[in-house]
């Protein structure tokens, strides 16, 4: 047959069964079928440029998956306008946006005044302007998988700013299909709750940050002016607008009795006790003395506490989930330890103890997450290179008795096995080289003590015991060349032990005493997290501020001002944006 014969039959069957079509189909539904063939078209198209040109972040690469996923389950259909529920879901969804900061979030990160503001031109808009339609309805989808992201992941990558903590996995929530069931059933209001951390640290935090919004918005701020400390007994002006204030932080409770005029400027109880419990909170020296650090606590502003507190939540939306078992916590700028018997209980066996952290400039405690495998009792302290060459070396240079002295000795290496050096010229040139090593005999000079707890991690970092008990009285503890000393080891090996046959808390006592050194493996592993966060949940449900001592919230800060989409990026933190004593 001719080819264009061939042609002319096909296309004439074709145009047959096309106009056939026309003629059963019910009148209206080719103008409706090529709507939506025109807006899948738009909505495709704004997909695939990974560009939104109506939001403040148009770049949208690390939610394209998201978005893709999301649209694509629906056909590339329209999701929130022209429905029949679409009042109620957009509703639903800009109130999601506009109360982030409930979250610790920011809504402007979502677009959600803009939307809101532009929603009534949307729908006023004809049925025909696909491209409007279709860029108001990614916006709103695009924007909603960004605060939903951020409240489960975080707004940035951990590992970007040297908080060495495995990412958390992304299987944990599938966004577009939480999105699309919360579409279904009518529950998009409900949708934080399914992606925000479970744990209960989080929780706390969340209820404190509306607390602290609420003082924010009630009280006018509050600042303490002394000229020395106060103590109880002197007179100060400000008592009762300092009582007002430790009452409103709930310090101290108001039992609404008038002191006497005459007295009423007098620094004395309750006032004190609540001075106390304010120190107490705050990482001060509880003494109910008024010095110049107690005072500084007392004026920072509400603000800057609210800042602590979402930059708290931040940092715990990092970490994997945390939702049962046996757990060791140390809070470096809190310089203190927490081992729950149940983390996720409401009131789990808590034992707590003060610890001695990194020095800040220098030898920074890192953040990790690693498993307490093994525990030596009597162990040796094998010295780091940077220790030796920074401080051994020059002091044996001054004495040569040094090593004799501190109970040290030279070594061919760390393994059991290693034989002893003798003190010679050869020998020091190898320690210069790091060929040889050094290591400090176990006995009551010790830097490790009596015991040590191994988890190992890149950082070699360790928790130990110390003989420099008296550095635990201080309110600041960090003293150390990067790995954590504990206040009571004795109870911390046997809150490890406790569950192991032949360990019971005597036992793990009287090991302490003897002089022989002994390793343990524990049967079952302990996570350990060694965190950073100025505000905490203390185990007596308190809420805690410490001083930034490493700068990390500074760090923090500037990196979320950026103007961009953090989530899924390396941000590694330029020298231009780290205070230099914080680079490591």
């Amino acid at each position: 047959m001719n080819l264009k014969i061939r042609h002319g039959i096909y296309f004439s069957t074709l145009m047959s069964l096309i106009l056939t079509s026309l003629v059963v189909t019910p009148a209206g539904a080719e103008e409706m079928t090529e709507q939506k063939t025109g807006v899948a078209k738009e909505i495709f198209a704004i997909i695939s440029a990974k560009q939104h040109p109506d939001l403040l972040q148009p770049s949208f690469a690390n939610r394209f998956d998201d978005l893709d996923a999301l649209y694509k389950m629906e056909n590339y259909r329209l999701l929130w306008l022209g429905r029949d529920d679409s009042k109620k879901n957009l509703a639903e969804a800009l109130n999601l946006l506009a109360n982030a900061s409930l979250h610790g979030l920011n809504p402007a990160d979502y677009d959600a005044e803009l939307l809101q503001r532009t929603l009534p031109a949307t729908l006023a808009l004809p049925p025909e302007n696909l491209k409007k339609l279709a860029l108001y309805d990614t916006a709103l989808s695009l924007s909603l998988l960004r605060f939903l992201h951020d409240l489960h992941y975080g707004r940035v990558n951990p590992q970007g700013i040297h908080f060495n903590l495995k990412p958390r996995e992304k299987k944990l929530a599938d966004l577009p299909v939480l999105i699309k069931a919360a579409l279904a059933q009518g529950t998009l209001a409900k949708l934080p709750d399914t992606v925000e951390p479970k744990l209960l640290q989080y929780q706390k935090l969340k209820q404190s940050l509306a607390l602290y919004r609420q003082l924010d918005a009630q009280y006018v701020p509050f600042q303490l002016l002394i000229a020395k400390s106060l103590r109880p007994g002197d007179r100060h002006p400000q008592m009762q607008s300092l009582k007002n204030f430790l009452v409103s932080v709930g310090d101290l409770f108001d039992n609404k009795d008038q002191p006497d005029p005459k007295n009423a400027d007098i620094y004395a109880n309750p006032i004190r006790d609540g001075v106390m419990k304010f120190q107490k909170r705050h990482g001060l020296n509880p003494d109910g003395v008024i010095g110049k650090s107690t005072a500084a606590a007392i004026n920072i502003p509400f603000k800057q506490r609210i800042t602590q507190i979402e930059l708290a939540m931040e940092r715990l939306r990092w970490l994997p989930e945390i939702n049962a078992g046996t757990y060791i916590i140390v809070n470096i700028p809190a310089f203190q330890l927490w081992a729950f018997d149940d983390i996720g209980k409401p009131h789990p066996g808590i034992l707590n103890m003060k610890v001695v952290v990194g020095k800040a400039l220098k030898n920074q405690t890192p953040v990790l997450m690693a498993e307490m495998r093994f525990i030596d009792f009597m162990p040796y302290w094998n010295v780091p290179y940077s220790i030796v060459k920074d401080e051994i070396l020059p002091k044996l240079s001054a004495n040569p008795q040094y090593l004799e002295k501190e109970n040290m000795e030279m070594v061919t290496g760390f393994t059991s096995d290693a034989r002893a050096v003798a003190f010679t010229p050869d020998a020091i040139a190898l320690l210069k080289q790091g060929v040889l090593k050094i290591r400090q005999r176990p006995g009551r000079k010790n830097a490790l003590g009596r015991v040590k707890f191994m988890f190992p991690n890149k950082e070699d970092v360790y928790l130990h015991d110390t003989p420099a008990n008296a550095l635990f009285s201080k309110s600041r503890r960090d003293f150390s060349h990067g790995c954590v000393r504990v206040e009571n080891p004795e109870a911390l090996a046997g809150f490890a032990l406790k569950d192991q046959a032949g360990w019971s808390q005597e036992n793990v006592h009287m090991t302490m005493k003897t002089a022989k050194t002994q390793r343990v493996i524990l049967k079952h592993p302990i996570p350990v997290l060694f965190f950073y966060t100025t505000s905490f949940i203390d185990e007596n449900d308190s809420l805690t501020f410490y001083p930034d001592i490493y700068g990390h919230d500074e760090i923090l800060l500037e990196v979320l001002k950026k103007p961009q989409d953090l989530s899924d990026q390396s941000l590694f933190i330029s020298k231009n944006t780290v205070p230099p004593q914080i680079i490591k």
